[in-house]
């Protein structure tokens, strides 16, 4: 099969697979919409608000999960890749709706994040006491149910596969929770504790918060679970390790980039919203090591202000371009790609399933949004 062939072939799968995940999501909704108002229809807004949220993305988690378990060998028509992507989904959406109260973050993919969804809610109903307060209880456990609904399927995924497989399935998507949550802790604890003064030891930091809470779970996990729901032996996973991490590392330093150079327009997030949060990323590492000691010492102070002006927000910018981050953040990617291409090639599968890694491969690094 010529790589025309094997990409168009791939091309085709995916689209089909991506049907069928949004067939299992909508029966999923409907089912759990059911039952949750069965309890009272006070609640069926948590529901509704997970459903809305996990409607956006390009399903990227799920797609690679997908493709993790074809490069195993697991045949194109099972359910069980369709069920674990679903829970994949939702695994997302608990994430970033923890991630949005914890960066007090007002937008998500252009609409109001989960949380300012119910603080609007209270206030358009007048109800009682304190609206913000409100708003962030009913995300932190429509985030904690959308997590519920993500183990509720996985386990049924697991089920669908024989016990060793099943096994070690479970242990990498239990690792990947773990992972997150401390990842999520580690970027909180860097916007507030003291930035380390050797930039090597910030961009270290930067890369350890950049690995756990996004890198693994974004793509690692994704495509070792996939791989490992098919079967996989531990070598196989280590070599799709080996091609995932860094396209992981990649994918965030993208974001990151973005969240500082990105049109609003198109990423659905406020210019330089990542400076008005004070993330720690590896862009500000890498500028601070590219930066007079007076050039820091602004950064500092406005690093994490909400208040920040356009004009503000525009000279960081500035400076962390002038600096050099950008460049350097632009090669950091494209080592990172490379080194993923070379274990892509590497990686013992047929061509259709590699065509379709390398393409979401190259869509998860040259994106801008």
């Amino acid at each position: 099969m010529t790589p025309t062939d094997a990409s168009a072939t791939a091309a085709a799968q995916d689209r089909e697979f991506s049907e069928r995940l949004d067939s299992r999501l909508r029966t999923f909704f409907a089912a759990e919409r059911e039952q949750v108002t069965g309890i009272s229809p006070a609640a069926t807004d948590l529901v509704v608000a997970i459903e809305r949220l996990t409607r956006g993305g390009k399903r990227l988690r799920a797609r690679l999960c997908h493709w993790g378990w074809r490069a195993a060998g697991g045949p194109a028509d099972a359910s069980a890749p369709v069920v674990a992507a679903a829970a994949l989904e939702l695994f997302q959406s608990a994430a970033l709706i923890h991630d949005d109260i914890l960066d007090r973050s007002d937008t998500r993919r252009g609409s109001p994040s989960v949380h300012r969804v119910f603080e609007a809610l209270h206030r358009d109903s007048a109800w009682a006491a304190d609206a913000e307060h409100f708003g962030v209880s009913a995300a932190v456990l429509t985030g904690d149910m959308s997590l519920s609904f993500a183990e509720q399927l996985f386990a049924g995924a697991a089920a669908e596969v024989p016990a060793p497989a099943a096994a070690r399935a479970r242990q990498l998507f239990s690792t990947m929770n773990t992972e997150v949550m401390v990842g999520q802790y580690l970027d909180v604890h860097a916007e507030v504790a003291p930035a380390p003064e050797d930039p090597r030891e910030q961009l270290e930091r930067a890369m350890t918060v950049l690995r756990y809470k996004s890198a693994k779970y974004s793509v690692e996990h994704p495509v070792t679970i996939g791989a490992a729901l098919a079967g996989a032996s531990p070598e196989f996973l280590q070599r799709c390790s080996a091609f995932a991490l860094p396209l992981g590392e990649a994918f965030q330093l993208r974001d990151d980039v973005l969240g500082v150079f990105g049109d609003p327009e198109t990423t659905g997030k406020p210019a330089g919203d990542d400076i008005r949060e004070g993330k720690r990323t590896a862009l500000i590492a890498l500028c601070a090591a590219g930066s007079a000691p007076e050039q820091v010492t602004w950064l500092e102070s406005v690093l994490g202000r909400p208040d920040l002006s356009e004009q503000e927000v525009s000279r960081a910018r500035e400076l962390i371009r002038s600096s050099g981050a950008q460049h350097r953040s632009e090669e950091l990617i494209a080592s990172l790609v490379s080194a993923s291409d070379d274990a892509l090639d590497a990686l013992e599968t047929d061509d259709v399933s590699r065509a379709g890694l390398r393409r979401l491969a190259d869509a998860a690094v040259r994106r801008t949004r």
